[in-house]
């Protein structure tokens, strides 16, 4: 069983930056990670995707030029650097794991949650 626990949310005002990150409990050698988030009253949105090895990473439009993604195995984590924070940013952030090592963003994809981190951009 894996278990993933994020970190690194807060309030932020509209320009600022955060930076998650996701800490698993077992080797994250063999899983791609991605970072999804969902908004009050809307669906999950899947925003990045990193492969096992950290070489391929792929982003939503939404983010594209704002976010990166990045990843450490020896110490198990995944990172998520946020720059340009807008409103419509704000969303509570989960990392998510896949066992197929799959570069894609749908969140039906994955198939270990962590529980969650709330990011708020103010206007």
């Amino acid at each position: 069983q894996v278990q993933l626990v994020e970190s690194g949310g807060g309030l932020v005002q509209a320009g600022g930056s955060l930076s998650l990150s996701c800490t698993a409990s077992v080797d994250l050698d063999a899983y791609a990670i991605g970072w999804i988030r969902q908004a009050p009253g809307k669906e999950r949105e899947g925003v990045t995707c990193i492969n096992s090895s950290g070489r391929a990473v792929y982003y939503a439009d939404s983010v594209k030029g704002r976010f990166t993604g990045s990843r450490d195995n020896a110490k198990s984590t995944v990172y998520l650097q946020m720059n340009s924070l807008k409103p419509e940013d704000t969303a509570v952030y989960y990392c998510a794991a896949d066992s197929r090592n799959r570069i894609v963003l749908t969140p039906l994809a994955y198939d270990y949650w962590g529980q969650g981190t709330q990011v708020t951009v103010s206007s």
